[in-house]
């Protein structure tokens, strides 16, 4: 207050000079005094009531955006690690996927030469089969060809000896003489 009262005086001396003009913009010590006490007193009651609270909401506030900003802070971090995690999965299963495919086709080329392997086999049977089947048709149409030419030897004989021999004992003969020519396999 002691810097206030020079002040003070300075400027009831000033408003008494200007008292005599008077006006709108005149200097009056009495209502400056008044002005600058309500204007102290409702400074400190602002202080109190007013400011305060303010300045802690303000503060609260801040508080709680630090707080926001450091949740989605961790909440990024959390994704980043999820992320890298579902990656990591990813990449897991898609190297199980191709070792999957690389033993589906090892399988399956095994398989595939098993089956040509046995396609192979069952062919050579067929062969062997149809081969010993012919053979056997030429045994038997050599033996039925055998019989048509001993029948017709014996006819034809007959006829030209003009006596009928014993059926039988021409039979043999004719047989053990066919018999005695080599048959000679077909060259094919």
């Amino acid at each position: 207050m002691n810097t206030i009262l020079p002040f003070l005086l300075l400027l009831q001396e000033a408003g008494t000079a200007k008292e005599a003009k008077g006006g709108l913009l005149s200097l009056q010590a009495g209502l400056m005094f008044w002005t600058l006490v309500m204007f102290v007193a409702l400074w400190i009651i602002l202080q109190k009531y007013a400011f305060k609270p303010m300045t802690a909401a303000v503060e609260a506030r801040e508080k709680a955006l630090e707080d926001a900003i450091a949740a989605a802070k961790a909440d990024r971090d959390e994704a980043a690690r999820i992320l890298a995690e579902q990656k990591s999965g990813i990449e897991e299963a898609r190297a199980n996927a191709q070792r999957i495919i690389a033993e589906g086709r090892q399988v399956g080329e095994k398989l595939r030469a098993e089956m040509i392997e046995e396609t192979r086999g069952q062919q050579q049977e067929m062969l062997d089969r149809a081969r010993r089947e012919i053979e056997a048709e030429k045994v038997r149409a050599v033996a039925e060809l055998r019989r048509e030419a001993v029948d017709l030897a014996i006819a034809g004989a007959s006829k030209v000896i003009e006596k009928n021999l014993d059926d039988d004992s021409n039979r043999r003969i004719v047989e053990s003489f066919l018999a005695s020519i080599p048959v000679t396999p077909d060259k094919r």
